[in-house]
């Protein structure tokens, strides 16, 4: 028996949302919303769909994971195979499974549907990798539902509605981190392209200024007048207002843009904001990392309290436990869960608090020499094994913290 299935057996159905939520884990791509409130229904889902197209002609984070992961990813499926879902079904593009794919169907052995089979039989059980044409739409998580299993959602149903649950390849990272080596979400894997001397392909802490992410594509010079940012890729992404200075990468961040204002403003779409500049340039053919080169130590970050602005009256931002001065290590709690739909956010980096309000916590980065220093400064917290919810150890008189339960549950 594999260790992560092993891992995955002892805990509760219900406990995988409460790890994911107190973990942070928010979707790593697309609206970046919690990843525990879709793992809060696993009871009434059977089948996981994992969104592996990457459509984005600049993107190779999940084609990168998979290849690169493989091991990790086949022991998470095993593990969820044989505790939470009857199927698995990867969806990727066929124009990928030569390079990018082949080990993951050979680790997992998987049963294979070629684009013209699709969509699978119902009867399917274990691991299938499900091949698509090479289309940008497909990416989508209703179009690929619909293609990949038939389900054809109407209105305001959601993929559980239909008993599936679908996260990116990225995202099954994050969940497999929290669930297996009990770590919270503090990374992004990150590309920057567009105006830019070279496309990277980069690891950073949560919240690092996209400055930052400038200088390592080579843009020391700051942005022109006629330059804006954008958070996405060429086909779906959005104008960031604020300054490359000022924001910080979101756990949602896939990709960091610098277009020209007034291609941005020819190719807005509706209103809601989305920008599609795929035909504006030759973004296939020009040189990509396909793998991360390099990864960014800032000397501050600036944590977001919610992973989508567009969110906020659905998703609560999380709600800080820390202020100014005090001294963090790299993984601790920074922000609890609000009330509602809500996540925990860590501090990305070894460092010192220095502001904290309604939108973001900022912390700067901490030397060698300072380290053994701040662990008389730090606050370790539990959390309720019912709701969730942390409170501070001092807090706590049970001789077990994991059998804490606190007063509004009891």
């Amino acid at each position: 028996m594999s260790v992560t299935r092993e891992q995955l057996r002892g805990v509760e159905l219900p406990e995988f949302a409460v790890t994911l939520r107190n973990a942070g884990v928010a979707g790593a791509g697309g609206a970046g919303f919690p990843s525990y409130a879709k793992w809060e229904h696993l009871e009434s889902v059977d089948s996981l769909l994992v969104n592996h197209q990457e459509s984005e002609p600049n993107y190779y984070i999940d084609k990168w994971l998979g290849r690169k992961r493989t091991d990790e990813l086949a022991a998470l499926f095993d593990g969820l195979l044989d505790h939470a879902f009857d199927r698995i079904v990867i969806g990727a593009k066929r124009t990928d499974r030569e390079e990018w794919v082949v080990d993951l169907e050979r680790a997992t052995d998987a049963t294979i549907y070629e684009p013209d089979e699709l969509p699978i039989d119902e009867s399917e059980r274990g691991v299938v990798v499900a091949y698509t044409e090479d289309k940008y739409e497909y990416g989508m998580e209703s179009v690929l539902l619909r293609l990949v299993a038939g389900v054809v959602m109407q209105g305001g149903e959601l993929p559980m509605d239909h008993g599936w649950l679908v996260q990116n390849t990225e995202t099954l990272r994050n969940v497999r981190t929290a669930l297996v080596d009990g770590e919270p979400t503090t990374r992004k894997f990150v590309h920057v392209d567009g105006r830019v001397p070279r496309h990277r392909f980069l690891e950073v802490p949560i919240g690092t200024p996209a400055t930052d992410l400038l200088e390592a594509a080579g843009r020391t010079d700051g942005l022109d007048e006629n330059e804006v940012i954008l958070d996405g890729g060429p086909g779906w992404c959005f104008e960031i207002d604020d300054s490359p200075d000022e924001f910080g990468v979101r756990k949602r961040t896939n990709c960091l843009l610098v277009m020209e204002r007034s291609v941005v403003e020819e190719n807005r779409l509706g209103g809601g904001g989305r920008v599609n500049v795929l035909a504006s340039a030759a973004w296939k053919h020009s040189v990509h990392e396909t793998e991360p080169a390099e990864t960014i130590r800032p000397d501050r970050v600036e944590v977001p309290l919610i992973t989508n602005p567009d969110f906020e009256g659905v998703v609560t931002p999380s709600e800080p436990i820390v202020r100014p001065g005090d001294e963090l290590e790299e993984g601790e709690m920074i922000a609890r869960p609000g009330e509602g739909i809500s996540i925990a956010q860590h501090s990305p980096i070894d460092g010192t608090v220095t502001a904290v309000d309604d939108r973001s916590i900022s912390i700067d980065a901490r030397g060698e020499s300072a380290t053994d220093a701040a662990a008389s400064h730090t606050v370790y917290w539990t959390w309720c094994t019912d709701c969730g919810r942390y409170v501070p150890k001092p807090e706590v008189q049970v001789a077990d913290p994991t059998a804490y339960v606190c007063d509004r549950c009891r």
